[in-house]
């Protein structure tokens, strides 16, 4: 059983208590390269391998791409979960995440390098946790993030060794207080016995504005960097993308809400109110807010609010991995599940797409780069099916 999976409500009130002691850090985990080299000479736009760059924060730089599903099972290599087991009990995050394990989190799996063949290489600039001010440049209130230089900064050098094609963008979810939110909820759950959308919903609304003035300024700080590097700023794209939600609705949660199940078993500890407000409210409301930036900024829109769809944590549609359910993208969760105690993995893994979810969300970036690089599009998921069945249509 993992972390506060126990039969016992006590002590899955006793480990909660503990998780909200300890913060029960989730960052957004929302420089590394992850596929190919930066180059080894300075060139002129044009004139390097064509670059793919990921920015900003976890939900692109590939945090929780170690997961293939979530499974009860503790040990070994947790029913074919984990993809950092090396054998007995010995796990090596670093199979996944590199020299950025328990860092920025750049997983081998993260959208840039899952979306193919979208160009010569792959630079993964994003870092779990990041906020806005990590993307600006220093010159222009930007701040280094776990010992690297903001993100824009390194962009300058990409930009003069590679030619730079596309750049997918992912921030504001830090800056919005995302994480904190899914704690707070998780913690109305498991010990308040009270709703947590209320309460979250008048914070967001006090604070978007000014999260998404500062994901304009973001997009504004890309064009500056890439400006000064010589490209027009019709020579590549730029792919801001929204967020999807890890969490079904109420009525689409296999786990009733009247016991401890969602706790001990889903990983999922949210009321049925509040999922249905997470999930048809508020990513809904930052999707729409950061479709508006996109189109003030002359920029793409990648929509992800319904990527995930009935491939979230504890969904009806979806199972967990078990000895005789393997893990598949066909019907495997797509999202990390909450694991509080951290006997799988590290927390800021939780409530991001698992290697599956990365898999998806990197089509999504090839589909949308086949398209025009002002449009708007959604990207969704076919029922049954893995990362070949995802589809665009047009934002509404």
């Amino acid at each position: 059983m993992i972390g506060f999976r126990t039969a016992s409500k006590d002590r899955a009130r006793s480990r909660v208590r503990r998780l909200a002691g300890a913060g029960m850090v989730l960052p957004l985990a929302v420089s590394a390269l992850i596929g190919g080299s930066a180059g080894t000479s300075v060139a002129s736009p044009g004139t390097g391998p064509t670059a793919v760059v990921s920015m900003g924060d976890s939900y692109i730089s590939g945090e929780a791409g170690r997961w293939k599903g979530n499974s009860l099972t503790n040990s070994g290599s947790r029913n074919g979960t984990d993809r950092a087991w090396v054998s007995g009990s010995t796990y090596d995050p670093a199979k996944v995440y590199g020299s950025t394990a328990g860092g920025c989190h750049r997983s081998d799996s993260a959208e840039v390098k899952s979306a193919g063949a979208v160009a010569d290489v792959a630079v993964n600039l994003a870092c779990s946790g990041a906020t806005s001010e990590n993307v600006f440049r220093a010159s222009n209130g930007g701040v280094s993030f776990k010992g690297e230089a903001p993100q824009a900064d390194q962009l300058a050098a990409v930009a003069a060794a590679d030619n730079v094609k596309v750049i997918a963008l992912s921030i504001g979810g830090n800056d919005l207080g995302f994480a904190d939110i899914i704690k707070d909820c998780a913690l109305d759950f498991a010990l308040w016995n009270s709703y947590c959308y209320d309460d979250q919903q008048y914070g967001v609304d006090e604070k978007i504005d000014g999260v998404m003035a500062d994901v304009g300024k973001s997009v504004d700080e890309i064009r500056a960097v890439m400006r000064a590097a010589g490209y027009g700023d019709s020579s590549y794209r730029i792919v801001l993308q929204s967020y999807p939600s890890p969490i079904p609705r109420g009525a689409e949660n296999r786990y009733t809400q009247s016991d401890w199940s969602r706790l001990n078993s889903g990983g999922c500890p949210f009321w049925n109110r509040d999922s249905d407000w997470a999930r048809d409210s508020l990513v809904p409301q930052i999707a729409d807010r950061l479709k508006g930036v996109a189109a003030a900024k002359g920029v793409q829109f990648l929509d992800l609010r319904d990527m995930m769809q009935g491939r979230e944590v504890c969904s009806t549609a979806s199972k967990q991995v078990t000895s005789t359910a393997a893990a598949s993208a066909k019907t495997s969760e797509w999202a990390r599940w909450i694991d509080s105690s951290e006997t799988q993995g590290l927390v800021q893994e939780s409530m991001h797409p698992n290697y599956f979810g990365q898999l998806a969300v990197g089509r999504c970036l090839a589909l949308a780069v086949a398209q025009p690089a002002n449009s708007a599009s959604s990207c969704k998921n076919t029922a049954g099916a893995d990362q070949t069945g995802m589809f665009l249509t047009p934002a509404a």
